[in-house]
């Protein structure tokens, strides 16, 4: 009796075990195809989707800034700053807002990591409730994504960056 209770606990163990086995996230194989899109709205006036929950839209997400105003205005009358590009362990973050009258009106996320799989599931569903927080708050002061927590840190330093460029921070 005492073997069978023993060998029961042990598969039970190893089961357990099995299952909460995390792997490697660097795998492309097997994961979602969807790629995530620069999040926010439109700063220069060209149409977006207008779509908003899916978080599967196409587009590469990746592009380089220095981190300086634009000196241009936009179609709403305000400035466009990008701040600087925040290096994570999974690949660089950079913000870019859209102020007008002193208000942040559009928050567009132009650089993020989107190298596999994992990191787009991850940043479709943290991406945009990081520019709502944003619009909504008008500051850094926002709380960090469960589950995204390096692409949030990256993001709030960007932010912050674009803020003090802004003469908002």
């Amino acid at each position: 009796m005492k073997k069978i209770a023993l060998w029961l606990l042990s598969t039970v163990t190893v089961v357990v075990l099995l299952f909460g086995y995390h792997t490697s996230t660097s795998s492309t194989g097997g994961e979602s195809s969807a790629v995530a899109a620069p999040v926010g709205g439109s700063a220069t006036g060209t149409s977006g989707s207008g779509t908003s929950g899916s978080g599967t839209t196409s587009g590469s997400g990746t592009t380089s800034g220095s981190g300086t105003t634009s000196g241009s205005g936009t179609a709403s009358g305000g400035s466009t700053v990008t701040g600087d590009s925040a290096d994570t362990r999974w690949g660089p973050v950079q913000v870019q807002l859209t102020v007008a009258d002193g208000k942040i009106t559009d928050v567009q996320v132009v650089d993020y990591p989107d190298n596999n799989g994992r990191d787009q599931e991850i940043n479709a569903r943290a991406l945009p409730v990081l520019v709502q927080e944003t619009i909504a708050a008008q500051n850094a002061d926002i709380d960090m994504v469960s589950g995204a927590t390096v692409t949030s840190e990256g993001y709030l330093q960007s932010l912050q960056s674009a803020l003090d460029q802004a003469g908002l921070g």
